[in-house]
């Protein structure tokens, strides 16, 4: 089985590098059905794993996405640090997600066949 890291760096919204991450690795979830993938979210991108998202209509929806590549079988961590710093420790987290640290990113990392940042 071949894995993918995808390491999410930016916020949930203002720029598309979440979005078209989670896009790549819904896609792959989709088509691959041998490739396992793995989320790590960090920095900025920490508040992605936020539960009871609200957008308004036609904004696309991180939660939802998230979601998705969870029910499809993606393995999502959040950087423990990352969230402490933005006061995001103690804040309801979607089901699914976990607070990690960077001993395991840098586990997933070397076990992972292909990386990619966002």
């Amino acid at each position: 089985m071949s894995k993918i890291l995808i390491i999410i760096n930016d916020a949930p919204y203002g720029t598309e590098k979440a979005f078209n991450a989670l896009r790549i690795a819904n896609q792959l979830a989709q088509d691959h059905e041998t490739v396992e993938v793995r989320i790590f979210l960090m920095a900025d991108a920490a508040g992605s794993a936020i539960a009871n998202q609200s957008l308004p209509n036609g904004y696309y929806n991180i939660e939802r996405m998230l979601k998705l590549s969870i029910r499809k079988g993606a393995k999502v961590k959040i950087c423990g640090s990352c969230a402490e710093a933005r006061g995001l420790k103690h804040v309801q987290l979607m089901e699914g997600t976990e607070l990690s640290s960077m001993a395991e990113l840098t586990n997933w990392l070397v076990d992972s066949d292909k990386v990619l940042t966002f």
